[in-house]
């Protein structure tokens, strides 16, 4: 027997148990059984009443390339297409791969050093004085090319920014009541309000007042909800759904939020490729959102910002269709917020707009007056 519980590897072609093909392979029966059951590698024999698994001798070249796959951190939907290519393709496939790993690799890099930067500008808003700031916003919805109904919302004030996108038979209603939940809060004094926890109780109002779904039908009705509420250089933000938030600083452009849906979760998993999660059926399924039939679980950070930074709040309209490298450009060379957000609105028409396309921007500035800002 082995350590697995099963026999040592045959020499004469014969089967092998799970235990000691996991043996051959150094990969556990755990790991064995995932593949089997994505399709990746499948056993040669399942016995019809126990459920045993047995390998072929001739297995252990494929499952070894998986292991040898898996330690450089590709993800398993991307391991089976490299599996079914021929050798030199495979290669190129690899290869491929890992370039994109570095690339990945610098990407995580810059979140890195936001991440620390956020950090140093926590300490040193305790020991310096608040600069006064403001912010120049602008917000735009469009209903696309494609879909019959306009289910998106976004709100621009000095305060506050938001998007929400809405789905089921009341989506537009629902998505529409989200922003309203929040926008008293631009007239609240936050100077010294639990910013996190003020947001977060306006969205909790919105979500206990989301409408119900059709049971008879078995349809559901809810919203996404991505907001920025601001006090001084401070920025709460609240995020639920797959809407997303952006900032763009000198080092480039960052996303500050997590999509909360099926695709995202299989991608973290590495079952998904963000390729294939595109086009993937199940794209749309929410995990988290403000729906009344589930919990609420929203994602709350809290932010210190900085004169010249730009702001991005949008719906999946707009990141479904547009690339991050456009997102960016269009930021980047916009004269003001709304400048930038139709910029945004014709770029997602411009690639088709196939759903509703809400978009917030918030430019932060020095508190130096002028129309509509607010310190």
């Amino acid at each position: 027997m082995d350590g697995y519980g099963g026999t040592a590897p045959r020499e004469d072609g014969a089967l092998l148990t799970i235990g000691a093909f996991a043996r051959a392979s150094r990969l556990s029966p755990k790991a064995l059984r995932l593949y089997d059951e994505l399709g990746l590698l499948p056993p040669a024999h399942v016995d019809p009443h126990s459920g045993y698994r047995h390998y072929a001798p001739a297995q252990l070249e494929r499952a070894r390339l998986v292991a040898w796959l898996r330690r450089l951190g590709m993800p398993l939907a991307r391991i089976r297409e490299v599996c079914e290519l021929a050798p030199d393709a495979a290669a190129v496939a690899v290869a491929a791969y890992w370039a994109q790993v570095e690339a990945d690799t610098a990407a995580r890099r810059d979140l890195a050093a936001f991440l620390v930067d956020q950090l140093e500008r926590k300490n040193t808003a305790m020991t310096t004085p608040l600069t006064p700031l403001t912010m120049r916003c602008a917000a735009l919805t469009d209903q696309g090319l494609v879909r019959p109904l306009h289910q998106d919302a976004a709100h621009a004030g000095p305060r506050l920014l938001a998007v929400a996108d809405g789905y089921g038979p009341d989506g537009g209603p629902a998505a529409t009541a989200a922003i309203e939940a929040l926008k008293g809060l631009e007239e609240q004094d936050l100077t010294s309000a639990d910013l996190l926890g003020v947001l977060e109780e306006a969205a909790r109002r919105a979500h206990r007042a989301a409408p119900a779904g059709d049971a008879a039908t078995g349809s559901t009705t809810g919203s996404t909800l991505t907001a920025l509420l601001r006090s001084g250089p401070q920025l709460a933000l609240l995020h639920i759904g797959d809407s997303r938030a952006y900032v763009l600083r000198d080092s480039g452009l960052f996303q500050i939020t997590h999509d909360h849906s099926l695709v995202q979760s299989l991608i973290d998993e590495g079952r998904l490729t963000p390729e294939e999660a595109a086009s993937h059926p199940q794209r749309t399924q929410l995990l988290r959102s403000l729906d009344a039939s589930t919990e609420f679980a929203p994602d709350l950070q809290l932010l210190e910002a900085r004169p010249g930074e730009r702001y991005l709040l949008c719906t999946d309209g707009l990141t479904g269709v547009v690339p991050a490298e456009a997102i960016q450009q269009a930021l980047t060379t916009a004269d003001g917020p709304d400048q930038a957000v139709r910029e945004l609105v014709r770029l997602a028409r411009e690639a088709g707009a196939p759903d509703n396309v809400g978009c917030a921007v918030g430019e932060v500035t020095g508190a130096q007056g002028g129309v509509g800002d607010r310190p």
